[in-house]
């Protein structure tokens, strides 16, 4: 196996329960009542299991055209299994329509977020084109954004060879907020893991959600994020992974829930055709000319794809998670992250978008850089970061963090371009970071879902996978001081003690007394919170 056993089964500690703040009597006894009517309101329960169909994964041995390819590949690299990572949004969306237009037996598809947008109905559309020549297709969806999409889903559903399923779902399908108020614990634990597996042969995962803004075609909203795509032994794991959620007893049949109106042949066929029109919108597109410049684009076969061969090590949460009430080894991706952690020697680099470490991983940190390992920390600066709640936890560490060592870059909201004018790109007015991946001694990397955060410690489920990959890892850890400086800011501290913001714009080094490109009102807001916010929710 890639790591040894841990020596410490302790990861980040998850940060504790929230306590409850003291209100006014009247206000305490309004909230009170509020809350007893919607609960009686929600009176709504999840549908029975019983009957529930248990499926599996196809065969490995299946012979598909993806299978053919693999086998050739791994006559080569007996043992191991092969990795890509995609840093690009457009890299990312082509691989996921080629391996749905690819795919002959099966699709095994696995999400957080699936957007109603151009690249979201693209791909549902060619994953019912799938459907329509004889593939399985089973899609399992958490049900935090499902919302004004139950009929959609229900018409994919209806399909024979289509099957959705979601994840620790809402029981009450049109009033989501009661069961937000009457079902709070379990509803606040949700699916974060993201796939996609083709015949068993091929997988994508990583840090992307499916919509526009996570495969840059997006002129609003651009996320910087992170998937690699796998091939080999790797893959019958992942889908394992997902037979394991598929099959689990949070995962309900969307035709579970007792709907007012049947799914008729006539919705179907009027899905078909939005599909098509969806498509030929699509292909008219300026995102579709942009895609004509990417490597995947451009390959008429996996085999041409630079795959970097490697030991891996999968981890993920098991399902349960959504009932645990303790980080143990065996159902926790966290401790296998710590692994890696506690293994590094010489060098870190932590990307995570959303980072609220505590103050014992803080402490774990600045112990690491005074034992002589170099950690280097990219995340979101405040007005990069889609949810100001989490930049407010963040804050509390940030002094401690820096004064301690650790070389801290926070990302820029609005991005030069950095390609040398080499592309055409769609333009997003803001960028977010939104990858999750780690490089260990410049040797290791770790890429998955996995936020440096309370929630993906202990609330939410994950996926990530280590493998070895010296070159790329050595690139990332040499290139990473000039890559950063481009696109975030360095945090560090003034003569005075105080912190301050570096970057490089247009080539020349500029320096930022506060919190950069904000309004006052977002800084003394998110202040506010950082005192008050509740770091287990995070």
């Amino acid at each position: 196996m890639l790591l040894t056993q841990p020596r410490s089964q302790a990861m980040p500690q998850a940060p504790a329960a929230p306590q409850c703040f003291a209100l006014p009597a009247r206000l305490a006894l309004l909230v009170l009542n509020l809350c007893l009517i919607l609960g009686l309101a929600a009176c709504s329960s999840l549908p029975v299991l019983e009957g529930r169909d248990t499926s599996h994964a196809i065969s490995a041995d299946a012979d598909t055209t993806f299978g053919r390819t693999v086998r050739g590949m791994l006559e080569s690299h007996p043992q191991q299994s092969g990795f890509k990572t995609l840093p690009d949004g457009e890299n990312a969306f082509l691989a996921r329509l080629r391996m749905i237009a690819g795919a002959e037996r099966s699709l095994d598809v696995q999400y957080y977020i699936w957007h109603k947008d151009l690249t979201g109905n693209v791909l549902a559309g060619q994953l019912l084109a799938a459907a329509d020549r004889g593939v399985r297709v089973r899609l399992l969806l958490d049900d935090l954004d499902t919302a004004g999409k139950d009929h959609l889903l229900r018409v994919l559903d209806s399909h024979p060879n289509f099957s959705v399923r979601l994840f620790n779902p809402f029981a009450n399908r049109s009033a989501r907020a009661e069961d937000f108020v009457a079902d709070t614990a379990r509803i606040n634990r949700r699916m974060h893991n993201k796939t996609l597996t083709a015949d068993n042969q091929v997988s994508v995962f990583g840090g992307r959600n499916i919509g526009d803004e996570y495969f840059q075609a997006g002129t609003e909203m651009g996320f910087g994020d992170m998937d690699a795509l796998a091939v080999g032994p790797i893959v019958q794991e992942i889908s394992a992974q997902f037979d394991l959620y598929w099959n689990s007893r949070w995962a309900y049949p969307i035709d579970a829930f007792d709907w007012p109106q049947p799914v008729t042949a006539q919705d179907l066929e009027a899905l078909r055709a939005a599909a098509a029109r969806n498509l030929e919108q699509a292909q008219q597109s300026e995102y579709a000319g942009v895609l004509t410049q990417f490597r995947l684009a451009q390959v008429s076969s996996l085999a041409e794809l630079d795959f970097v061969w490697s030991d891996w090590l999968l981890a993920y949460d098991q399902p349960d998670k959504v009932t645990a009430s303790e980080v143990g080894d065996e159902t926790h991706l966290a401790p296998k992250l710590r692994q890696g952690l506690d293994l590094t020697r010489h060098d870190l680099i932590i990307v995570s978008p959303y980072f609220v470490p505590g103050k014992q991983f803080t402490r774990y940190l600045t112990d690491m850089v005074a034992r002589g390992v170099r950690v280097r920390i990219l995340t979101n600066s405040l007005q990069a970061n889609d949810v100001s709640l989490v930049h407010a936890g963040y804050m509390r560490y940030r002094d401690d963090l820096v004064r301690g060592g650790v070389e801290l870059y926070e990302f820029r909201a609005s991005q030069e371009r950095l390609d040398g004018g080499e592309r055409t790109r769609i333009g997003a007015s803001r960028s977010s970071l939104h990858a999750k991946f780690f490089v260990f001694d410049a040797t290791y990397v770790f890429v998955g879902s996995f936020n440096l955060d309370g929630r993906s410690v202990a609330l939410n489920t994950e996926l990530g996978a280590y493998f070895l990959s010296p070159l790329q890892a050595s690139a990332m850890a040499a290139d990473f001081d000039d890559w950063a400086l481009q696109v975030a800011y360095r945090v560090q501290l003034d003569d005075a003690g105080k912190l301050q913001w570096l970057t490089r714009e247009s080539g020349v080094e500029r320096v930022v007394y506060k919190e950069p490109d904000t309004t006052w009102w977002k800084r003394f807001s998110t202040r506010v919170l950082s005192w008050i916010v509740p770091e287990a929710q995070l």
